[in-house]
């Protein structure tokens, strides 16, 4: 069953924490229609379609090289399709980079989280988009209270806790620095966040957390495509499952009308 189409939102930062502001009409989030892509002579996509509403959580599956990857950095900036269109905000792209996808609203949390060790939990989550106490031509500087009041509120709005975001991330643990990389795409998103294996080095403990803060951004109103290998994670969270193998697309269903068999036997190609 899909999730609810509740808008696509901007954050507005009180001292009270976060309150949602709706700013786009309800429906979908982000859409592809047609993407194909190309490495050499072998083709990676063909012809990917797909929509992700608003408030939905929609997991791409598939075994090594069925195309996620590719698919992830061509939604995220990363990657141009070589085919294809990408539909955002009611708009048609034929690609773009990586900063005009965060302009549209669109963030990645990546698999090896792109955090800057030596800065705190803070600064990570304000990191290209820090408050300034004051301001003087190009020179800046960091209003530290306020981005204190933000951090919080992000890893509030995903439920996550650390010991404190005054600490650099370096001594945080994995899952404590995944709740951070989790918290600053949710600070700078206004459509979609998309999460690139977002358990495949946590524990157990670690994986529950990170699997409940993904619920979290989905209730904050934003959409969340989360790339995922392990089956029963995906039955944990998705809404909807999307499958691939060999760069086709096999399965676009929600959860509850696929069974873990017959998913498996559409990524294998045995149906």
């Amino acid at each position: 069953m899909r999730g609810p189409a509740i808008g696509s939102r901007r954050f507005h930062w009180t001292d009270a924490g976060i309150e949602r502001q709706t700013t786009m009409a309800e429906g979908v989030a982000l859409a592809c229609e047609g993407i194909t892509r190309f490495y050499g002579a072998v083709r990676a996509l063909h012809g990917v379609s797909l929509s992700i509403d608003y408030g939905e959580i929609v997991c791409l599956v598939g075994d090594n090289g069925a195309g996620k990857s590719t698919l992830a950095k061509i939604l995220s900036g990363t990657l141009s399709p070589d085919r294809g269109r990408i539909f955002v905000g009611g708009r048609a792209y034929e690609g773009y980079d990586m900063r005009q996808a965060q302009g549209l609203g669109i963030e990645t949390v990546h698999q090896h989280l792109a955090l800057c060790d030596k800065l705190s939990g803070a600064e990570n989550i304000v990191l290209g988009r820090e408050p300034a106490r004051f301001r003087l031509g190009p020179l800046e500087i960091l209003d530290r209270p306020r981005a204190r009041d933000i951090a919080e509120a992000s890893l509030r709005a995903v439920s996550a806790r650390i010991p404190s975001v005054d600490l650099p991330v370096e001594k945080l643990s994995g899952g404590q620095r995944q709740a951070i990389a989790v918290a600053r795409a949710v600070h700078s998103a206004s459509r979609i966040v998309i999460f690139d294996e977002p358990t495949a080095a946590l524990g157990i403990k670690q994986t529950a957390a990170t699997l409940d803060a993904i619920r979290n951004v989905a209730r904050t109103g934003l959409a969340a495509l989360v790339i995922m290998h392990n089956v029963d994670d995906v039955y944990e969270i998705a809404d909807r499952i999307v499958a691939l193998r060999l760069g086709f697309v096999v399965a676009d269903v929600p959860r509850n009308e696929i069974t873990r068999s017959e998913l498996a036997a559409r990524m294998a190609g045995h149906e």
